[in-house]
């Protein structure tokens, strides 16, 4: 009889966690919070038609986009779900204008978590995958509160980066360092169970690029000429989501490669480099993937402001660096 081995999330992470002596187990604990609110949103998720959970809330936030209902809940999710650990001295949110405090009443760690507590919410309407992203940074000011210096690190000094995608099904993809693992959720049960070790992008399959064609007119020369080129290649699809979450996770698994260019619109590109970029490129970086702003690596980026924003390459080495081939000479990235 063939013996088989169901592999927690929890039970993952403390397997890794062993083989440093010097751990002290707050990471497991950072990872079991994180996965703890991500089943929460997921079950507000998938009840989003038969509870007064979709639509707007009437606001707008920082960066100009609506609020959606969605949004706050899964913010405050994330937050209360983290904030008495013990784990963090601070928080930075895409939904939030500053560094967000721990409460004066819980203890401080020696951690930062900085995540975007649900990317593409505007989809949730229409049935779209939807999801959360994560990075987990070490303390690096003096003193036992977080402030803004622990959030403005480099890429290249995450600890761990993830994401949760709400789809069909729902799943946790995460690294710290050591390989892409991904979790999907069995509702039965309400466990991550392993479903995908040490995930790669493939080299050579159905590989796709992503890209919002219908900004074609606002793009630079150069991104333009690299479009005919992979148009010309004839061995690329074209597939576009909408929902970045998505979009990268349907790169990681199936190659290719995704693109959010700068444009006369957003000079400066659209994704946020510490919410987005950022750990989706560390992630993208463990799978044998390659993430730059056209041409600069994403995770040699040294932030200056929480709410930064870059161009975004990601996807298979190859195609990403084939962009920054034709990209180069590009002065404005």
């Amino acid at each position: 009889m063939k013996e088989t081995s169901v592999v927690t999330l929890a039970r993952h992470v403390v397997e890794e966690e062993r083989k440093h002596p010097e751990a002290t187990g707050a990471f497991s604990d950072i990872i079991h919070d994180i996965a703890l609110a991500a089943k929460v949103i997921s079950r507000k998720v998938n009840m989003a038609g038969l509870v007064d959970i979709l639509g707007r809330t009437g606001e707008t936030n920082l960066h100009g986009d609506s609020v959606q209902k969605l949004d706050v809940f899964a913010d405050e999710v994330i937050f209360k779900a983290m904030d008495h650990t013990g784990h963090l001295c601070c928080m930075a949110s895409e939904e939030h204008p500053e560094v967000i405090p721990i409460p004066e009443r819980f203890p401080r760690g020696k951690y930062v978590l900085l995540y975007d507590p649900l990317d593409g919410s505007t989809n949730i309407d229409v049935n779209v995958s939807i999801g959360t992203i994560f990075s987990i940074h070490r303390k690096v000011s003096d003193g036992d509160h977080g402030c803004l210096d622990d959030c403005l690190q480099v890429g290249s000094r995450q600890l761990a980066a993830g994401y949760v995608v709400y789809g069909s099904s729902t799943m946790l993809v995460y690294t710290s360092g050591a390989g892409v693992y991904g979790f999907t959720l069995d509702p039965s049960i309400g466990e991550f169970l392993l479903s995908h070790p040490n995930i790669r992008i493939p080299e050579e399959a159905s590989r796709t690029y992503s890209i919002n064609e219908s900004n074609h007119p606002r793009w630079r020369p150069a991104q333009k000429r690299y479009m005919d080129h992979l148009k010309a290649q004839g061995d690329l699809s074209s597939r576009y989501i909408g929902s970045l979450v998505a979009d990268f996770h349907r790169t990681l698994l199936k190659g290719g490669i995704f693109m959010y260019p700068a444009d006369s619109k957003s000079p400066k590109g659209k994704l946020r480099l510490l919410y987005e970029a950022s750990p989706l490129a560390f992630i993208c970086r463990e799978a044998g993937g390659a993430a730059t702003d056209g041409r600069r690596n994403i995770l040699d980026l040294k932030p200056t402001e929480l709410h930064q924003k870059v161009p975004l390459y990601i996807g298979s080495k190859d195609l990403v660096d084939k962009a920054g081939d034709f990209l180069s000479g590009d002065s404005e990235i």
